[in-house]
């Protein structure tokens, strides 16, 4: 009840208070005093309004004097930027005109420094094209039969040939337990018994032990043995013409000469090498001058020994054809002022000698190279690489190579490697036993995978630093392994195939020293005739026949 009579009350003040403010309105008391106090506030106002009109008007004249001192100061500024950039500009042209003969000094410079370049590079390649030359001079000079296909016998100063083995620290000649081989004791002919010296005659001091003690001289005695036959002359009544009973066969001329004869003088000239004249006057002195046989008669010998033995040595080239491991080279020599060429194809039992005209693809036919289809074992020689079944490289020949390669290529490790291998594969194929196979396949699977290695060591080598151009022989030769391998290993998958050809090598020496005894021969078949002859005199050393009895025999009459 308080509550309202508090609200009654606040009404009350509030309707009193807006009735006094409409009274006042009403009376006008209160538009009287608003109107008083707006022209005070206009009154105000217009004395701010000319306070700030004279403040613009001063700052009109203020920025007029500002903007005068502006525009003079703009004008000093244009003017000495005017001067400045005379002066610039005079500047810029000098450093332009600077510039230009710069870049003209510049130009020249470097037009200079391109030729001196140039020249260099110039006189760097030349320098490097006569040291290629140089190497590969100095390579050549240094070729010998240690590090490439030359034989020993072609060096004329050659540096002496050490033995390869090894010493054992034994003493020199048999060891304790060798068995002795003494001497061939021959027959006696005559049997002389030596005089007892006296004081060997005192039986109380020697007696006889019962043995005999032998010593023999053996001597040589040439003699000669004419057999003369006779008949007399007969003259045809008839037709009167002369004639005789017939002689035995081989009694052609008035002098003539047994195979004996014949079988010595060959043998002295075609396996000897002993010279026509050394011949004739040999014969001479150990016939105490009975036997003269001509120049022509010596020659005449190796034609002779040819057309004879035509069938045996056809017979060898079927053998040959025939075998299933066959060496093969070539060796040089001169007929009539020209190269000529000789083919040598060698079994373990058989060697056939072939003259040829040249070398290559033309002295290849005719040869059982041409149509042999078995293992063929020969030196890198292009035409003979094209044949056989199956081949092998001559490893002797790569050792050599791989020498060759060391001395000119210094930087490269995979010929070092290889000669040690080839060394090690060599060894190890000579160590085959049929009991141990299986041991001695597993370890040669380990060298081939070594050797696959060594070969793309080199690839690599080759790869990264180009073989020069004056020597390309280490390169070539590993590219070739590389693009054939089997031809480098068959040796160490099949044990009967050697890894070397030296077995046509040793026998090609024997038809090089014919060559340097006579230099160059001079009919037009002699090396052919040769050849023939070197086909025989080695088979038949190889079946350890009697030489002088073999020849003998093929000289006698058909």
């Amino acid at each position: 009840m308080g509550s309202q009579t508090w609200n009654e009350a606040n009404t009350l003040f509030w309707m009193k208070h807006y009735r006094d403010k409409v009274a006042a309105f009403e009376s006008g008391e209160i538009y009287t005093r608003m109107r008083k106090e707006h022209q005070e506030e206009l009154a105000y106002q217009d004395r701010i309004i000319r306070g700030l009109k004279q403040e613009l008007a001063k700052a009109y004249a203020e920025n007029g004097r500002i903007v005068r001192c502006w525009m003079q100061m703009a004008e000093d500024v244009r003017a000495e930027c005017e001067k400045e950039k005379a002066l610039m500009q005079r500047e810029m042209e000098k450093m332009r005109a600077q510039m230009e003969e710069a870049i003209r000094q510049r130009d020249e410079a470097k037009k200079v420094a391109q030729e001196k370049r140039e020249e260099s590079y110039q006189a760097r390649l030349q320098a490097e094209e006569i040291q290629q030359k140089n190497d590969a001079l100095t390579a050549r000079i240094r070729k010998d039969h240690t590090n490439s296909s030359k034989p020993s016998s072609m060096d004329p100063n050659h540096k002496t040939i050490h033995n390869s083995r090894k010493p054992s620290g034994k003493n020199v000649g048999g060891q304790p337990g060798h068995e002795h081989h003494p001497r061939k004791r021959l027959p006696a002919d005559e049997i002389h018994e030596v005089e007892m010296p006296e004081k060997y005659k005192d039986s109380f001091r020697y007696h006889p032990t019962g043995k005999i003690i032998r010593k023999q001289m053996i001597f040589l005695c040439v003699s000669t043995h004419v057999v003369e036959y006779t008949t007399p002359e007969l003259e045809d009544r008839y037709t009167r013409k002369k004639t005789h009973a017939p002689f035995p066969a081989g009694y052609v001329d008035d002098i003539n000469y047994d195979t004996s004869v014949k079988a010595f003088a060959f043998l002295m000239n075609q396996s000897c090498n002993v010279s026509v004249d050394r011949v004739r006057t040999f014969l001479s002195n150990v016939s105490n001058g009975k036997i003269r046989i001509s120049n022509g008669m010596i020659c005449n010998l190796a034609r002779q020994f040819s057309r004879k033995t035509e069938a045996e040595r056809n017979e060898l080239f079927l053998k040959h054809l025939g075998s299933d491991v066959l060496h093969a080279d070539f060796t040089f020599a001169r007929k009539q002022g020209r190269q000529t060429a000789a083919m040598i194809t060698a079994t373990q039992d058989s060697v056939l000698y072939q003259a040829r005209p040249k070398k290559g693809d033309e002295g290849v036919k005719g040869t059982p190279v041409e149509l042999y289809n078995g293992t063929l074992v020969s030196d890198h020689e292009s035409a003979i690489v094209k044949h056989g079944k199956r081949r092998q490289e001559c490893m002797s020949h790569i050792q050599r190579y791989t020498i060759a390669s060391i001395e000119n290529e210094k930087k490269m490790k995979w010929n070092r490697k290889l000669r040690r291998w080839i060394s090690r594969a060599i060894k190890h194929w000579g160590t085959y036993r049929e009991e141990d196979a299986d041991a001695w396949h597993e370890m040669s699977g380990r060298l081939i995978a070594q050797f696959l290695e060594i070969v793309r060591l080199g690839m690599t080598e080759y790869e990264y630093d180009p073989p020069i151009r004056y020597f390309r022989d280490g390169f070539n030769l590993c590219r070739r392994m590389k693009e054939s391998p089997d031809d480098y290993l068959l040796f160490l998958r099949d044990p009967t195939v050697p890894p070397t050809n030296n077995l046509a090598e040793r026998y090609a020496r024997k038809y090089k020293r014919k060559a340097h005894q006579v230099m160059s021969f001079r009919g037009d078949h002699g090396d052919e005739y040769f050849c023939d002859a070197l086909s025989v005199l080695e088979t038949l050393k190889l079946k350890k026949l009697n030489l002088y009895q073999e020849i003998s025999s093929r000289f006698a009459p058909s």
